[in-house]
């Protein structure tokens, strides 16, 4: 026995090694991975578009049980085998090409392709540039549903530069702008329904078109939204009339390389101002004094060759104002050091510090924008870093610690293993489901997890390119993207959601760097109202929550640039919030101040004094003017306050009780 089992051994070896010589005898494949012998079989009649043909060939054949995604491979660690493949469909008497790949990875191959149950494919190699034996590795690609899907829409649009989704005739609609030259735009007005009315204007010459970012905000507060151009030869200013029919321009004869261009009430006057990226100085604004938009340089990102692409303004440490970072990139001349990214803090008198070293903000990964927000959920802003070269490594993912600094949960973000490239990163909840995700490179999302982690869509969207500002659309609550004459409809699903929208009194008209915070039974979501995310595009100005499977939404709280805050109680899911500044101070959380105390006198002259019910201690009191500032905050100190030095007029009285409850109550000063 000894004897002859080598002989049946070798006997079957020579059988199995002849067996796939001919596509008549082609061996079947399961999956895993098997060694295939020499080249040494029937050539191929075709290689299906990889030129012409080896001598020789080597026959498999696959033939599944139900439709699977197939991957087949030909790699292995020290093989020197130059593969070529080839699958059909068919017979051997008529051979039908599927696919097919040379140099996949190296001198491997590699194909993908989806095989129908009971069709049988044939797996074929030749030797065109190797005889030698390799390694054959069949596996199934379990492909992971969408989590989340859009129908693309063509929708009539004009122009070349169609990358601004923003309201701009004051019904909080998100609208399309289209700027078709120097001297014309279009407006695609949404209309109920999801539908568009265009509409077009001839306005007094630019000299310029958005080549580079356009950004939209009402900067004269008449209810309308203007737009501000940023091209490389500078900037131009397009305003809307008082009744949002026509547009004057004011083109900003400074000749410069203009990148990210945004509006922000740098001074914190009410009136909105503009800042501009410079690629090849220190970055520039334009302080509007009412009438003028006045320019300025220095201070705000101070680089002496620029190197400044993608600007974003957010309150990073949550102490009111708005601070700047700048994701820099090395071109534009800028030379060594010009692409270390910069965070100023913003010093609350309109100055400005830059704190990224300090911060551990001071990436220097060839960043063209950053996607900034709470990816977390913890009420402090955090941010992706996203990249545009590879040169200086892989996009950061930065959580904010609170206490200034930052630190970097890169590693198993999702974004260690992708170095694929774009100019926009913007984060936005474009399922719904209480975490930002990010839309960047790969034409797809990142969902966020809550974790600094990110899930990407395995199947990419027709959204490549840079030009894809993001709105709601058909006012559905989920968040489209629009790509040239195309939109990409979210097809949504059963999460829920709320959508804010702000006019400011105070502050200005598109409360631009207010806060908004909304609490359920997630906890906390922040958003900064920001005009101009991304690189180039401008998005809506419309708050967007996701809030999952919530039922309820307990508390909405809107920190207005002026100081003011708005608190509203209650609020009902899927459903659009108009705030308007200052219209929410009196909103009491839980019983009426009168069950808990009464003030007297009242109407008062100098001081007040609290009776209270049993078990009530009141501690804190603030004082609001009925346009909603606060003119007086104190301790309540012997169950009374001074407040002889109001002036005689009508007020909000604010109390907190030592369980931090806020109950309120008008009063009259004589």
């Amino acid at each position: 026995m000894k004897k002859i089992f080598p002989f049946i051994v070798l006997l079957l070896n020579s059988i199995y090694i002849s067996a796939q010589l001919t596509c008549a005898t082609a061996v079947s494949l399961n999956f895993g991975t098997i060694t295939a012998p020499d080249v040494n079989g029937d050539p191929l009649l075709t290689t299906c578009g990889l030129g012409t043909t080896g001598s020789k060939g080597l026959w498999y054949k696959y033939t599944p049980t139900t439709n699977k995604t197939i991957k087949i491979t030909t790699s292995s660690a020290g093989q020197n085998a130059d593969t070529r493949l080839v699958v059909f469909s068919g017979n051997c008497a008529a051979l039908t090409c599927v696919t097919s790949n040379d140099d996949y990875i190296g001198q491997f191959s590699q194909v993908t392709f989806n095989a129908i149950a009971g069709t049988t494919y044939y797996v074929v190699f030749d030797n065109k540039y190797s005889s030698l034996g390799f390694n054959i590795t069949l596996s199934e690609i379990v492909v992971q549903p969408d989590r989340l899907s859009f129908i693309p829409t063509p929708v009539s649009v004009a122009g070349t530069f169609n990358n601004c989704i923003v309201d701009m005739n004051g019904d909080y609609l998100d609208d399309i702008v289209s700027v078709v030259s120097t001297t014309q735009i279009v407006i695609s007005y949404q209309q109920p329904g999801g539908t568009f009315n265009n509409v077009t204007y001839t306005v007094p010459t630019t000299t310029i078109t958005p080549s580079w970012s356009i950004a939209a905000g009402d900067y004269d507060n008449n209810g309308f939204n203007d737009l501000i151009y940023g091209s490389g030869s500078g900037i131009a200013f397009l305003k809307a009339n008082a009744s949002g029919t026509a547009f004057t321009s004011d083109r900003k004869q400074q000749s410069f390389l203009v990148q990210r261009t945004n509006f922000i009430d740098i001074n914190n006057d009410g009136k909105l101002d503009a800042f501009v990226c410079d690629d090849n100085a220190p970055n520039r604004y334009y302080i509007n004094d009412g009438t003028d938009m006045n320019h300025n340089q220095g201070g705000l990102g101070d680089f002496p060759s620029g190197g400044n692409y993608g600007s974003i303004w957010i309150d990073y440490d949550n102490d009111g104002d708005m601070d700047l970072y700048i994701a820099k990139c090395s071109g534009g001349g800028s030379g060594p050091g010009g692409n270390i990214d910069e965070l100023y803090r913003n010093n609350g008198n309109a100055t400005f510090t830059n704190v990224a070293a300090s911060a551990n903000m001071a990436n220097p990964i060839q960043a063209w924008s950053s996607a900034w927000g709470d990816f977390n959920n913890d009420g402090w802003m955090d941010a992706v870093v996203g990249i545009n070269s590879t040169a200086n490594g892989l996009s950061k993912v930065m959580k904010n610690n609170g206490d200034g600094t930052f630190t970097d949960k890169s590693a198993g973000s999702g974004y260690d293993v992708t170095n694929t490239i774009t100019r926009e990163y913007v984060a936005h909840d474009f399922d719904n489901d209480g975490f930002l995700d990010v839309l960047g490179a790969g034409n797809t999302i990142m969902f966020g997890n809550g974790d600094f982690t990110f899930t990407p869509n395995p199947n990419a969207y027709s959204i490549s390119g840079y030009e894809r500002p993001i709105g709601d659309l058909n006012n559905d609550g989920f968040l489209d993207i629009q790509k040239g004459n195309i939109v990409m409809m979210n097809a949504g699903n059963t999460n829920k959601w709320l959508k804010v929208t702000l006019k400011g009194t105070q502050s200005n008209r598109n409360g631009i760097g207010a806060r908004v915070e909304i609490y359920g039974t997630w906890g906390k979501q922040i958003r900064d109202v920001q005009s101009g995310t991304g690189f180039g595009n401008m998005s809506t100005l419309n708050v967007h929550f996701g809030i999952g499977q919530a039922t309820a939404i307990t508390k909405v709280i809107v920190r207005w640039p002026s100081g003011i805050v708005d608190t509203i109680y209650n609020v009902t899911p899927n459903s659009t919030l108009n705030v308007v500044e200052g219209s929410f101070l009196g909103t009491k959380e839980i019983q009426t101040a009168e069950e808990l105390f009464t003030v007297y006198p009242n109407p008062a002259h100098d001081i007040i004094q609290f009776k209270t019910q049993s078990g009530f201690i009141p501690e804190q009191a603030k004082i609001y003017e009925m346009s909603g500032r606060i003119v007086l905050q104190v301790k309540i100190e012997r169950n009374q306050i001074s407040v002889k030095d109001l002036k005689p007029g009508t007020y909000l009285l604010q109390v907190t009780d030592k369980k931090g409850k806020n109950y309120s109550q008008k009063i009259t000063i004589k």
